[in-house]
C-alpha cells in the first residue's frame, strides 16, 4: 500500500514537469539576422547597441542590425568637458582628450559623471617629445618645445610643433677689446668660433672639452699677450672670463644629468652638476677650491628644465690679472688682527689662490638671497702685517676690470685653507694684503697734546682780547676774532674727538664738522689777505671807508657760506667718505680729500699773491718822501702780521702734504710743532705785539691791582673793627 502511493506521487510530479515543459516552449524564428535575438517564431529584435532599419521588433527577413553610432547625434552621448567619445561595436566609451588624464588614473569612461579629466603635466611626467637640444614647457592641455637659453633652431632643420632642433648661440664672436692687438687672442677667438660652427645638442660635452682646451693652451703659452701693457691684460682677462662663463653656461644646459669633472695639462679645471629641480646644497671640489650653495639659487622660475652649477679653476689667469688694481669697500679699510690702527694697507695686494670662476643656469647673481661657500688652498702662511681677502673681478664700467670685495667676506683662515661667503658670483681669488705699520710716535703725541693745550688757551685769551678791548675795534679786529673762533672750534674738536670712530655716524658728523672748521679758517685767511693788499691800496686809491664797507659786506658771506658749500656739496656726493676706520676726517679715496686741499691750495696761492703785492706797494711808498709817516708805518706792522700768519697756515698744512718718502719723520715733527702752535703766535702778534692791546693790559693789570688793594683794605679794616667790638673779659 504504502509502495503504491509512492509511484503515484512520483507519476503526478513528473505529469506536472511535462505540462510545464510543453506550455514553456515556443518555436524560434531561425532567420534573425546577426546581431540580434529571435522573439519568437515569427519576428526578431536587434541587441542593445544594434537597430534595424524598419522598427524595433521586425518580421521581415530581409532587415539586417547595423551599429549604433552613440557618438553622433541624434543619439550623441555627453563624455563631459576635455573629454572624447569613442564608438565600438554595439557600444562606446570616453576618454580625456589628448593633454587631459582622469584624475584617478584610469584610461576610460562611460559618461559625463564620471568625467574628472584634468591637465596633463607632459614636461614633468616625461611623456612630451621635445628634442633634448630643447626644453618643454608645460600649456593647458599641449606643451611647447622651445629652444634652451643661449640656443637658437638650427637653420633648415625640421621646425615643427615637436620636433625642434636648436643650437647653441656664438659665445665668442665679440671683436678684440678696443686698442687691444694680438695675434695669440684672435687665433683663440678664431678656434672658438670653428667649435661653435657645427655643433650638435649630442656633441656639447666635446664642444665644452674643445673651449676648456683651447683655454688651457692660451693661458699656458699666451705668446704676445706677455707683451701688453698691465691695463690691456686685464681687458683680454675681462672678455676672457666673461665669454667663457656664457660659453659654459649655455653648453651644460645640452649634458645629461649628473656630474662631470675636466682636467687639463696646464692645470685647468672644470667641474660641472646637471639637476633637475631640488632643494638641499650642493658641493663642487677642485684640487685647490672648493664651492658650497643651495640649489635653489642655481634655478630660475621661468625655467622648467634641469639646474646648472659649474666651477672653473684657471690657475694661468694670474698671469693676466697680475698687478690688477684692488678696490675695498669702506667696511674693509680695517687694519689686520695683531697690527695697529694707523696701518695702511699697500696698493698691489698679491694673488694668492687659484682665479675659479662660476656659472650658473640663472644669470643674475649679483644679490643672492643666501651666501655662498668658497674654500680656497694655499701654503702661504700669515704675519702679523699680512691678511687675506676673498674677492671678485669686477669687470667695471670700462670692461677692464678689478678686484673688489664688495659683497665678499672672509671668515678665517686656517691650516692653509681660508673661507670666504659671497653673495655675489663671478671669478675669485684670495689675496694677501700688506700692510704698513704705522706705530704711534709718543713724542709726537705730547707734542700734539701740549702745544694744542697751549694754543687753546692763547687762542681764548686772543679772542677775549678782540671781544674787549675797545681801542682796536675794527674790520681787522673782526677778521682777527673769527679766525680765532675758527681755530679754537677746530683744535678742539681735534683734539677730544679725531680719533672717536665709534659710533660711525658720529664719526662722520665730526669729520664733517672738522672739514668745515679748517676749511673757514683759510677762508677768514683769505679775507685778512685781501684786507691787507686793501689797506696797502688805500695809501693811493681807495678811501678808508670804501675798504671797510666792502670788507662789512663781504666778511660774513664769504667766510661762513663759501665753506659751508663746499662742504655740503662734498656730503651729498659722497656722505660715506666722511670719516675713516682710524681717524674722524676726509678718506683719501676717490680724490675725495681733495674737497679740502684743494680750496686749501687756492687760498694759499691767492693770499701768496696778495702778499706780494702788498709787498711791492709798501716798497714803493716806503722808497719816496711821505708825508703820512704813521700810515706807513701802520701798513709795516700790517704787513709783518700778515707774512707771519700767512706763514704759519701755509706752512703747516704744505708740511703736512710733505710727509713722504724719508723726509716724513722730519715733517711730521715740524707739522706737529708749528700747527700745535698757531694759537700761540696768533696771541703773540695780534696781542702782545700790538701797542694798544699793551696798554689795555696795562690798564686792566691796575684795575685788579687797585681792586685786589681795595678788597685787602676792606678785609683789615672789617677785621679791625671786628676786634674793637669785641668785649674784653678778665680774670
Amino acid at each position: 500500500m504504502g509502495l503504491t502511493v509512492v509511484v503515484a506521487g512520483l507519476l503526478c510530479v513528473l505529469l506536472s514537469l511535462s505540462r510545464a515543459g510543453a506550455w514553456d516552449f515556443q518555436p524560434c524564428a531561425p532567420w534573425c539576422p546577426p546581431n540580434s535575438e529571435c522573439v519568437n517564431a515569427t519576428a526578431c529584435r536587434c541587441k542593445p547597441g544594434f537597430a534595424s532599419s524598419s522598427v524595433e521588433v521586425f518580421t521581415n527577413v530581409l532587415d539586417t542590425c547595423h551599429d549604433i553610432n552613440e557618438c553622433l547625434l541624434p543619439r550623441k552621448v555627453s563624455c563631459g568637458y576635455f573629454a572624447d567619445c569613442h564608438n565600438v561595436q554595439g557600444s562606446y566609451y570616453c576618454t580625456c582628450s589628448p593633454g587631459f588624464e582622469l584624475r584617478s588614473g584610469a584610461k576610460k569612461f562611460t559618461n559625463a559623471s564620471e568625467n574628472t579629466c584634468q591637465d596633463m603635466d607632459e614636461c614633468s611626467s616625461g611623456q612630451h617629445k621635445c628634442h633634448r637640444s630643447t626644453t618643454c614647457t608645460n600649456t593647458w592641455g599641449s606643451y611647447l618645445c622651445q629652444c634652451r637659453p643661449g640656443w637658437e633652431p638650427i637653420p633648415g632643420s625640421v621646425n615643427g610643433f615637436y620636433n625642434k632642433f636648436c643650437k647653441v648661440m656664438p659665445f665668442f664672436t665679440w671683436p678684440l677689446p678696443p686698442g687691444v692687438h694680438s695675434q695669440s687672442l684672435s687665433h683663440f677667438f678664431d678656434k672658438v668660433n670653428n667649435l661653435h660652427r657645427d655643433l650638435k645638442s649630442a656633441m656639447a660635452k666635446d664642444t665644452i672639452q674643445g673651449i676648456m682646451q683651447e683655454v688651457d693652451e692660451l693661458l699656458e703659452t699666451p705668446g704676445d699677450l706677455e707683451t701688453l701693457p698691465p691695463s690691456q691684460k686685464h681687458c683680454v682677462a675681462t672678455h676672457v672670463l666673461t665669454g667663457l662663463e656664457s660659453a659654459l653656461r649655455h653648453l651644460s644646459r645640452g649634458l645629461p644629468e649628473g656630474t662631470a669633472t675636466f682636467n687639463y695639462s696646464a692645470g685647468t679645471q672644470l667641474s660641472i652638476e646637471v639637476q633637475k629641480r631640488r632643494d638641499g646644497n650642493v658641493t663642487l671640489s677642485l684640487n685647490q677650491a672648493k664651492m658650497q650653495l643651495n640649489w635653489n639659487l642655481a634655478q630660475e622660475s621661468a625655467h622648467r628644465g634641469p639646474s646648472v652649477v659649474g666651477l672653473v679653476s684657471t690657475p694661468g689667469m694670474g698671469k693676466l690679472l697680475a698687478e690688477a688694481p684692488l678696490v675695498l669697500e669702506p667696511e674693509k679699510q680695517v687694519a689686520p688682527h695683531g697690527t695697529h690702527k694707523d696701518s695702511l694697507l699697500t696698493v698691489s695686494p698679491v694673488l694668492l689662490s687659484e682665479v675659479i670662476s662660476v656659472f650658473l643656469s640663472r644669470k643674475d647673481t649679483q644679490n643672492l638671497s643666501s651666501p655662498v661657500t668658497f674654500t680656497f688652498s694655499h701654503n702661504v702662511s700669515m704675519g702679523p702685517k699680512r691678511e687675506v681677502l676673498c674677492v671678485f673681478w669686477d669687470h667695471g664700467q670700462n670692461g677692464c676690470g678689478h678686484w673688489a670685495t664688495a659683497g665678499c667676506k672672509t671668515l678665517g683662515t686656517r691650516d692653509g685653507s681660508t673661507t670666504c661667503h659671497c653673495t655675489r658670483l663671478s671669478s675669485h681669488a684670495i689675496l694677501m694684503a700688506s700692510y704698513n705699520v704705522q706705530d704711534d710716535d709718543p713724542v709726537l703725541s705730547l707734542i700734539t697734546c701740549v702745544g694744542l693745550g697751549v694754543s687753546l688757551l692763547c687762542l681764548v685769551l686772543a679772542a677775549l682780547t678782540f671781544l674787549l678791548c675797545r681801542a682796536i675795534q675794527n674790520t681787522s679786529t673782526s677778521l682777527h676774532l673769527q679766525l680765532s673762533l675758527c681755530l679754537l672750534l677746530a683744535h678742539l674738536l681735534f683734539l677730544t674727538a679725531i680719533d672717536r670712530t665709534q659710533p660711525k655716524v658720529l664719526c662722520a658728523v665730526t669729520a664733517g664738522a672738522l672739514h668745515y672748521l679748517y676749511l673757514a679758517s683759510f677762508t677768514w685767511m683769505l679775507l685778512e689777505g685781501l684786507f691787507l693788499f686793501l689797506t696797502a691800496r688805500n695809501l693811493t686809491v681807495l678811501s678808508s671807508s670804501s675798504r671797510n664797507r666792502l670788507m662789512r659786506r663781504l666778511m660774513f658771506p664769504v667766510g661762513y657760506g663759501v665753506p659751508a658749500a663746499i662742504v655740503a656739496v662734498s656730503a651729498v656726493a659722497r656722505p660715506h667718505l666722511y670719516g675713516t676706520s682710524t681717524r674722524c676726517w676726509l678718506c683719501p679715496e676717490q680724490g675725495f680729500v681733495w674737497g679740502f686741499l684743494g680750496p686749501v691750495c687756492a687760498i694759499s696761492c691767492v693770499n701768496m699773491v696778495f702778499f706780494l703785492m702788498t709787498l711791492c706797494i709798501v716798497k714803493s711808498k716806503l722808497s719816496s718822501i711821505n708825508r703820512d709817516v704813521s700810515t706807513l708805518q701802520n701798513t709795516r706792522v700790517l704787513t709783518f702780521k700778515a707774512m707771519a700768519h700767512l706763514f704759519i697756515l701755509g706752512c703747516t698744512w704744505c708740511l703736512g702734504v710733505l710727509q713722504v718718502g724719508s723726509l716724513a719723520p722730519v715733517m711730521a715733527y715740524l707739522f706737529t710743532i708749528i700747527n700745535s702752535l698757531q694759537g700761540v703766535f696768533i696771541f703773540l702778534v695780534y696781542c702782545l705785539l700790538s701797542q694798544q692791546v699793551q696798554e689795555q693790559y696795562r690798564t686792566w693789570l691796575k684795575r685788579i691791582r687797585k681792586w685786589t688793594t681795595e678788597s685787602e683794605s676792606y678785609t683789615l679794616s672789617s677785621k679791625a673793627v671786628s676786634d674793637t667790638s669785641r668785649p674784653s673779659t678778665t680774670d
